[in-house]
C-alpha cells in the first residue's frame, strides 16, 4: 500500500510525516526549506507513490485565517495541479504546535532540543497525521 505524506507548512521551513506502508502509524519524516516543497513531494511521489497528502491549515483560535493561510491555500492549488492523481486533503491545525511541544516535554526531550524549530515542525506534521488517521477523512482514502 502507498504512504500519505503530512505537511507542516510555514514561511520559512516546512515540517513533514508520514505513514508506514500500511498506512496506520504517522512518524516524522523531515523539515525542509518551503521553496523546496513541491520538488520534495514530486520526488518522494516517485521513489514512493503516495496514497494521499494531508496539509495542516492555519487558523486563529476564532477560526480566522493566519498569515500562513493565503500561502497554504496557494500550496494546496500548486499540489492539486502537480499531483493530480494524489488527493489532497486539508486538516485544522490549531494547536498542533502547543501539543508538539507537550509530546516533546512528555517524551523527555530536553529544552534545547524542544527549542529547535525544525524538530516542533516535524512532530506537527506528525499530529497532523495522526489527526488524520483518526478522522473520517481517512475512510476516503
Amino acid at each position: 500500500m502507498a504512504r500519505i505524506l503530512a505537511i507542516d507548512y510555514g514561511n520559512k521551513r516546512v515540517g513533514l510525516a508520514v505513514t508506514d506502508p500500511l498506512g496506520m502509524i504517522a512518524s516524522p519524516l523531515e523539515t525542509i526549506h518551503s521553496k523546496d516543497l513541491l520538488t520534495y513531494v514530486q520526488a518522494y511521489h516517485q521513489r514512493d507513490p503516495l496514497r494521499a497528502i494531508v496539509v495542516g491549515m492555519p487558523r486563529t483560535l476564532l477560526n480566522e485565517p493566519t498569515d500562513v493561510t493565503s500561502a497554504v491555500v496557494g500550496l494546496l492549488r500548486t499540489l492539486r495541479r502537480a499531483l493530480p492523481e494524489v488527493p489532497i486533503h486539508e486538516l485544522d491545525e490549531r494547536f498542533t504546535s502547543r501539543m508538539a511541544h507537550a509530546a516533546m516535554l512528555a517524551g523527555g526531550l530536553g529544552q534545547k532540543a524542544r527549542r529547535d524549530k525544525a524538530t516542533v515542525d516535524r512532530v506537527s506534521a506528525t499530529l497532523i497525521l495522526q489527526s488524520f488517521l483518526e478522522s473520517p477523512l481517512m475512510r476516503e482514502v
